[in-house]
């Protein structure tokens, strides 16, 4: 098996807690089964939040799907002037037979703005 990357990003309507987690938890959704994934096939997964969500952990809406052994880490996204505000990004590591051209990015709704190169 390979190590591959698997990018996604959604953009939050409002800064709850609640709302996070379930737009979260459909954007990992969405990469597990868009990428034929189970949990144990993830290695890690890098969430970055903008500076503007503040209202929970991106990663407590993996551990409410279920990912309880897998390494997560949260960080700040950079503040840069004029980018779209209320976004959740993820850096997905897994191991995969898929060659690194079939791997599915997911961005979600007005995310997919953000990678139109790569979105699904």
């Amino acid at each position: 098996m390979a190590v591959r990357a698997v990018r996604g990003a959604v953009q939050l309507e409002r800064d709850e807690a609640g709302h996070m987690e379930e737009q979260v938890g459909a954007l990992l959704t969405a990469v597990l089964e868009r990428n034929g994934l189970t949990a144990d096939d993830l290695i890690s997964i890098w969430f970055t939040a903008t500076p503007d969500l503040h209202s929970d952990f991106p990663a407590a809406a993996a551990r409410k799907l279920g990912i309880v052994d897998v390494p997560l880490i949260c960080a700040q996204e950079l503040a840069v002037e004029g980018a779209m505000p209320r976004v959740v990004r993820i850096l997905a590591h897994i191991e995969s037979d898929r060659p690194r051209a079939d791997i599915s990015h997911v961005y979600l709704g007005a995310a997919a703005a953000l990678r139109k190169d790569i979105a699904q």
